[in-house]
């Protein structure tokens, strides 16, 4: 792992909708100049409820790790997944996700 690298103020970002069963989030994905994700933001869940605050501290936990230099392969490999291979929980469906977004930046 490498240190982290401070993001800049003014970044990039991609905001896109997801769902995940019956509940719908949306994501916002902060880069850093040369293109690298660097923070990750969801909301969706109820404000003050138990999943928004598992939600918002998973991505919180998935941008710092990102920011450390831990290979989007490597996170998606620890997350759970389902017997068919799709994931369990939102943070796995957005790093799923981070592999097919295309960023205009």
């Amino acid at each position: 792992m490498s240190g982290r690298e401070r993001l800049p103020d003014r970044r990039g970002c991609e905001t896109f909708d997801l769902r995940v069963g019956a509940a719908q989030f949306f994501v916002t994905v902060g880069v850093y100049a040369n293109g690298a994700i660097g923070e990750v933001f969801v909301a969706g869940a109820k404000v003050g409820s138990d999943m928004d605050a598992v939600t918002r501290d998973a991505a919180i936990l998935l941008s710092l790790a990102l920011q450390h230099g831990v290979p989007r392969n490597v996170i998606k490999g620890a997350l759970t997944r389902e017997s068919n291979g799709s994931a369990s929980s939102v943070i796995g469906a957005i790093v799923d996700r981070l592999d097919v977004l295309e960023l205009p930046f």
